[in-house]
């Protein structure tokens, strides 16, 4: 299996957050530092947000293009 390591920058302010949380949206499209237009599914965010929202940068690994963890950097 290919395993891959992909970091994103985001910043998702509460009132978008929220959207998220509910349900309305069920996956973020975010740019990650290399270029690439990655998706992932919301409800992996849901341990890193606080009063703002979603902010700092991630790390996305990936088994064979399935999301396998979501931790933030730093």
């Amino acid at each position: 299996m290919h395993d891959e390591t992909i970091v994103v920058d985001l910043a998702i302010d509460a009132q978008q957050f929220k959207q998220l949380y509910r349900g309305v949206t069920r996956a973020v499209l975010a740019r990650a530092r290399d270029g690439r237009w990655v998706q992932f599914p919301a409800l992996g965010l849901r341990a890193h947000v606080d009063a703002n929202g979603v902010h700092g940068a991630f790390v996305l690994r990936l088994r064979a293009g399935r999301l396998m963890t979501l931790e933030r950097l730093g």
